[in-house]
């Protein structure tokens, strides 16, 4: 079997995709779009040099590009704080005391649990929204303030 040269750029292009679903580090995709430019230098005709030129160009190029964007997006919460992380994150409870150091137990999802105020100045009474897990501590400020 006798295959060219945009035949070996498509399969490179395909095995960056395929590591890439493997490892999710999407920086291989760019790298896989570099390649896929790489078949189109072959379809075209250039030599396996501009071939390569152009591959390493694209995929570079695409990978600074990606970087850069995402240095200047909003960086995600702390795990203990990000709703994507734990789901719990934003759910309401209910404390019905605090303690004068500012934790209480509080009932929520069919058990008690320890709760600590993150919010300012002094807890009282009533509805809370958990906004960090610190192992099996809830943190929770006022319901209206966090959402």
């Amino acid at each position: 079997m006798d295959w060219n040269d945009a035949t070996l750029w498509w399969l490179a292009a395909g095995a960056l995709v395929a590591l890439e679903l493997a490892t999710g580090t999407f920086y291989l995709l760019m790298l896989a779009l570099g390649a896929a430019a790489g078949a189109l230098a072959a379809h075209a005709g250039l030599t396996g040099i501009t071939q390569a030129v152009t591959a390493a160009v694209v995929g570079v190029a695409a990978t600074m590009i990606w970087h850069l964007r995402r240095a200047r997006g909003p960086k995600p919460a702390a795990a203990d704080a990000n709703r994507d992380v734990n789901l719990d994150i934003g759910e309401s409870v209910q404390v019905a005391q605090w303690n004068a150091d500012g934790s209480a137990r509080a009932h929520y999802r069919g058990a008690e649990w320890s709760v600590r105020f993150a919010g300012s100045g002094t807890p009282v009474p009533g509805a809370f929204v958990i906004v960090a897990l610190h192992g099996s501590e809830l943190r929770v400020a006022p319901a209206g303030a966090s959402r």
